[in-house]
């Protein structure tokens, strides 16, 4: 049996070398002994789910990056629908949003806006998706809208003032517009002047990602003393 003994050794050592790559990535990827990936999620739009856009250049991918630039260990999922409104995103929050998901980026509501949808169904659909991740106890980000100028003083009024009272009513935290310093800049936006090209996208991550780390610290914060 001894003489088997430099053979199993080798064998060994070669299983090793011989793993695929993807199987190596998702180990670095892993949780480590000190810590464990937060998981979040994008759940929203076409905004979120990359309409326009190749690969690594949608906001869900390019928030990961820059968050894993930064240090924090992370992995964050793509939840967007093209087309969705908030209905759409209430109908399917269950099948959408894993239990184990940390952190639920709310990004919805422009395509109510754009098809006129009245804001008071808006504010139901996102109070009930808000309400559903506090039930599961899952930290929530809502990210605001604003309505189209073409819908309106009275429409807008009505409509921009739905974020604000649903992040003081259920304490979540608050990024008030998405498309903050992207919306109406052509240079930003693709040639439908509606979904941000992938310079855009990295303004808005830019832009949300004090929000969202100051999100991650809180949940952070939370375990620690749990």
């Amino acid at each position: 049996m001894q003489r088997f003994q430099p053979i199993l050794m080798v064998m060994t050592i070669l299983s090793w070398l011989m793993l695929p790559a993807a199987a190596l990535a998702q180990q670095a990827a892993a949780p480590t002994a000190t810590g464990e990936t937060l998981q979040i999620v994008a759940f929203g739009d076409s905004l979120s789910a990359g309409y326009g856009v190749g690969p690594g250049e949608s906001f869900p991918e390019q928030l990961q990056a820059a968050l894993r630039d930064a240090g924090h260990d992370v992995s964050v999922a793509n939840a967007g629908v093209s087309g969705d409104t908030t209905s759409g995103g209430l109908a399917r929050l269950e099948w959408s949003v894993p239990q184990e998901a940390d952190l639920v980026i709310v990004e919805l509501g422009a395509n109510d806006a754009l098809r006129g949808i009245s804001p008071g169904i808006t504010e139901r659909n996102l109070d009930q998706i808000l309400a559903k991740l506090q039930a599961r106890d899952q930290a929530a980000l809502l990210a605001g809208m604003m309505a189209p100028p073409n819908m309106g003083a009275d429409y807008a009024a009505e409509f921009d003032g739905i974020y604000q009272r649903l992040a003081d009513k259920y304490d979540v935290a608050f990024y008030p517009f998405f498309l903050n310093g992207v919306a109406a800049v052509p240079a930003l936006n693709q040639d439908d002047g509606m979904h941000p090209n992938p310079e855009g996208v990295a303004v808005i991550v830019e832009r949300i990602l004090p929000a969202v780390t100051k999100a991650l610290a809180a949940i952070n914060a939370e375990r620690g003393t749990g």
